[in-house]
């Protein structure tokens, strides 16, 4: 029986310790035909897992997640690429979509990719959660590139230009934090790295940002974003979420305390 063609394009993934999650995301896209992995040296067993997978893996220290994305796409070869986050599953339908627009031509220059979110063993689909449009995920390599933020990194067009971006309808499926013990590690990393990107920037600390960011986070998640839709899980994220910018702000004014000491 004739292997199936893989589709002419390249995947990139990133990783720091993910033997939890990196097998069903490799698995989820071998229908790829190129396979990039960009490793932050991992201590457990994610390199061993993704070499049963591509030749394509690679390691560079943490520098930022946006230099880090831009690391990947120079390794990769194809024209089109897919980035996929060690906790997400490619669908079928995404893939099936991928492959259409392949074949007759895209009409977008970078596509948004809709997300299904599990948390506590349930898709969110409110509180901001769904369809959670950050950056794209499907884009061509001459088009586009991210921004080496730290943390929570965007994108832009090359050379100032009006990319035209599309949205496609197949989901990923991402299972970020799938219990509370795991959110509050990832916490601890994002919010010491988004506090030392403040700082750099010279953001400057305000006594109220403890007290007022939070309440605002929480207010939009589980309001006006209706995460009380979601039930307890609803309720508990919003309140993460919100000790996460409190955690960010208290991290802040540490930096200025220590300078000032």
């Amino acid at each position: 029986m004739t292997e199936a063609p893989k589709l002419p394009i390249s995947v990139y993934l990133l990783t720091y310790n993910e033997e939890v999650n990196i097998r069903a995301a490799l698995e989820s896209v071998l229908w790829a035909d190129e396979i990039v992995v960009v490793d932050s040296f991992s201590t457990d067993t994610t390199e061993q897992i993704c070499r049963e997978f591509t030749d394509l893996f690679f390691q560079h220290e943490f520098e930022g997640f946006g230099r880090l994305r831009n690391q990947a796409i120079a390794h990769t070869t194809h024209d089109w690429i897919l980035s996929v986050d060690a906790d997400e599953r490619v669908t079928d339908e995404l893939r099936e979509e991928i492959t259409m627009l392949v074949q007759r031509g895209p009409s977008a220059d970078a596509f948004y990719v809709p997300r299904k979110s599990h948390f506590l063993g349930q898709w969110i689909r409110y509180g901001g959660w769904y369809p959670d449009y950050r950056q794209p995920q499907f884009f061509h390599r001459s088009r586009m590139c991210y921004r080496e933020d730290m943390v929570h990194e965007s994108f832009e067009f090359f050379h100032g230009a009006e990319g035209k971006l599309g949205y496609l309808q197949g989901h990923v499926f991402q299972y970020p934090f799938r219990t509370i013990s795991q959110y509050l590690g990832k916490m601890h990393r994002y919010s010491t790295l988004r506090a030392e990107a403040m700082f750099r920037e010279g953001r400057r600390f305000r006594a109220h940002q403890l007290v007022s960011h939070p309440l605002f986070t929480f207010f939009k998640m589980y309001i006006v974003r209706q995460g009380f839709r979601d039930g307890m899980a609803g309720l508990v994220l919003a309140g993460l979420y919100a000790a996460y910018v409190f955690t960010k702000y208290a991290k802040l004014w540490e930096h200025y305390d220590n300078v000032s000491s």
